[in-house]
């Protein structure tokens, strides 16, 4: 708890009321201004406690018969710093430097979790180091929540307000800072941000089990999740627990015997015979003995040998990217470690590590969740561009699963219990429903917010017809659980080659979600890139989500979003297209309109051609004489033609349901 605690010595004769705080009251936050803003905490049960703000509000409660208690207190206009207490009978906890403000709630997947750095090397947030070194703003606050997937509700997350600084602002959702930033450049009031995104995640992870009640499937994946978890546990029982790390040095700082397992004379014979480069750990990879099938999330360890005649100078081992992280030897010396899930390995190898004859090459891999991909090419070159392949037949074992919150590790002496290895419930929450709204989103509740952002829906493609009623249920969800009808804003997942043309549907899902009340869609068909699922430009994603706040939540007269299809008129052989949000009316590119389509009766589309006349798009294709329907940009991969009068992109459609 980032606070100051005093206990009142004078009251020693009396048992401590232990007063205790979540972890996102804390120095530097935000409260929501005028409003009743939410305080909670825990403290010996029937215990007063009062809440005291220096703006001059206070509120006073007593903690029910299980220690808990909450109060709401009043809140001025912006401003601040101020300083809030909490107090009992014999503490006081003090929380400095808060700020009064609009608060807001940031969530969805990796493109929300992508911070102002971007995932560098390869995937950079847009001119990130101009930006980072400019993000100066003391009134811009935010936490971040950390990762943390549950099947039950949890009550604490781990997490910190940060004050945006240069030295602080790389972590920041890139985002949510640029909506942020805007925010607070147009009021000049502080700007809290709650941020709580996990890469990769599925929207069903972030509603409540209550809230998946209309999704059968959905529940019996719950309760099947909580059978072999119940399963599992009695044989995970019989090995050593770890924390999961989070970052290289972590990583780097856990022994998985490997002084023993990457020296030059450990026998390996034992192990998995398996083939490098993978796309996905497995049991059938690992475990072809294990009488269950799954994908495996944790640590595992590759070897192979190979042998030199002579040793070449200036040797470099270069792999494809691994998925999450690795630490790699040569002959028991540690020559490169990433913690990256998109970067290729380039390790130099040091004079004196190689020997003639035979040499061995270990790889202690780490997966967080999701791919656990050990990619190609791998082999050793040098500056003459001389190359030795090491792909092919390797050794591998698992040394450590992930389950629950902990890494359990199988040390070399449990050898002969692998084989017996039970289904295991992985640590993706993508397997169990409501795990990300149970530890990232319940800790959270019920924290005043103004409203929330959201970016996801990729790892929802393929599954539009199911999105298009489970987003707008978990966007109910979460309101129920706030008591209030916050407002919504989300991101139109950008153009991206998938492969498979099933994305267009899902950005249309997301499109019929604006029927549901107070929410709006930030379109982004022209700043989508075909090779790379995480576009660098956030800025324009960021000031997109602020629009529609300025224009729906704090009445700046502005033109809020993009062209979003309304309406079609026959007229003789062509349709006529009408749509909303066009501001001084509709613009095409300079390259003209592109990728409509017009099918009729049959419903085999046809390309069209596309004019812009008086206000509306007419389009029409000599191959169908009486067009019924009409689609746009309805590929993977589009590049925007059609924009309003400020600008802004058009969403793609169809007008087929």
């Amino acid at each position: 708890m980032s606070s100051l605690i005093f206990y009142n010595c004078q009251e020693a004769r009396k048992p401590s009321s232990h007063l205790a705080m979540e972890p996102i009251f804390a120095n530097h936050m935000v409260l929501q201004q005028q409003t009743n803003a939410a305080i909670w905490g825990e403290c010996t049960p029937e215990t007063r406690v009062s809440v005291i703000g220096n703006w001059g509000n206070s509120a006073t409660t007593y903690s029910d018969q299980n220690g808990k208690w909450q109060v709401k207190i009043t809140t001025p206009e912006a401003g601040g710093p101020f300083e809030l207490k909490v107090e009992t009978r014999d503490t006081t906890a003090i929380f400095t430097d808060v700020l009064i403000g609009e608060v807001w709630l940031a969530s969805g997947q990796s493109n929300m979790e992508m911070p102002l750095t971007g995932y560098l090397p390869n995937e950079p947030i847009d001119n990130y180091k101009e930006e980072i070194e400019n993000a100066n703003y003391s009134k811009i606050r935010m936490l971040t929540v950390q990762r943390n997937m549950s099947p039950e509700p949890v009550e604490s997350l781990n997490g910190t307000w940060l004050v945006c600084h240069p030295d602080t602002a790389s972590v920041f959702s890139a985002t949510a800072y640029f909506f942020a930033r805007r925010l607070h450049k147009e009021f000049n009031v502080p700007i809290g941000i709650i941020h709580s995104s996990w890469g990769g995640t599925v929207a069903e992870a972030w509603s409540s089990d209550g809230g998946l009640t209309s999704f059968p499937h959905f529940q019996e994946t719950i309760q099947e999740y909580q059978l072999t978890t119940n399963e599992a546990k009695g044989w995970l029982a019989n090995f050593e627990k770890t924390a999961i790390p989070n970052d290289l040095g972590t990583f780097e700082s856990l022994d998985f015997e490997d002084a023993q397992i990457a020296s030059l004379e450990y026998d390996d014979s034992n192990w998995s015979n398996c083939d490098l480069p993978l796309d996905q750990v497995t049991t059938d990879v690992l475990l072809p003995e294990s009488k269950v099938s799954q994908a495996l999330h944790g640590v595992f360890w590759f070897r192979r040998t190979f042998n030199l005649e002579d040793i070449p100078k200036e040797l470099v081992l270069s792999t494809g990217p691994i998925d999450d992280a690795d630490i790699t030897y040569i002959n028991g010396i540690k020559i490169g470690s990433t913690w990256s899930w998109n970067q290729k390995r380039a390790y130099t190898i040091p004079e004196g590590v190689l020997k003639q004859g035979k040499n061995v090459l270990a790889i202690r891999h780490f997966d967080g969740g999701f791919g656990s991909n050990l990619s190609g090419p791998i082999r050793l070159s040098n500056s003459k561009g001389d190359t030795l392949s090491l792909e092919g037949s390797w050794k591998g074992r698992i040394y450590a699963d992930i389950f629950l919150d902990s890494l359990v590790t199988y040390d070399l002496t449990k050898n002969d219990l692998l084989s017996e290895r039970p289904l295991v419930p992985s640590g993706s929450p993508n397997e169990l429903p409501s795990s990300l709204f149970n530890g990232m989103l319940n800790p959270i509740i019920p924290y005043t917010i103004k409203g929330a952002i959201w970016y996801q829906g990729e790892s929802n493609v393929g599954r539009a017809d199911e999105y298009k009623s489970l987003f707008p249920s978990m966007i109910g969800d979460w309101r129920t659980h706030w008591g209030y009808e916050f407002p919504f804003y989300f991101v139109q997942i950008a153009p991206f080659n998938y492969g498979n043309d099933l994305s267009p549907a899902l950005r249309d899902a997301q499109r019929h979600s604006l029927k549901t009340s107070k929410t709006g869609m930030a379109i982004t068909l022209d700043i989508g890139h075909p090779e790379n699922i995480h576009p660098g430009n956030k800025q324009d994603v960021g000031e997109r989500l602020a629009l529609l706040a300025l224009a729906n939540e704090y009445g700046v007269n502005l033109l809020k979003s993009g062209p979003l299809f309304t309406s079609k008129t026959p007229y003789e052989n062509t349709l006529m297209l009408d749509f909303e949000h066009t501001g001084d009316g509709l613009v095409p590119s300079p390259s003209g309109l592109q990728d409509f389509e017009v099918a009729g009766a049959d419903g085999i589309w046809h390309e069209a051609e596309a004019r812009v006349i008086n206000g509306q798009v007419i389009v029409s294709s000599a191959k169908v004489s009486q067009p019924l329907h009409v689609r746009y940009g309805w590929r993977d991969y589009v590049e925007a033609s059609l924009f309003n009068s400020v600008g802004l992109p058009a969403s793609s459609f169809t007008s087929m349901e």
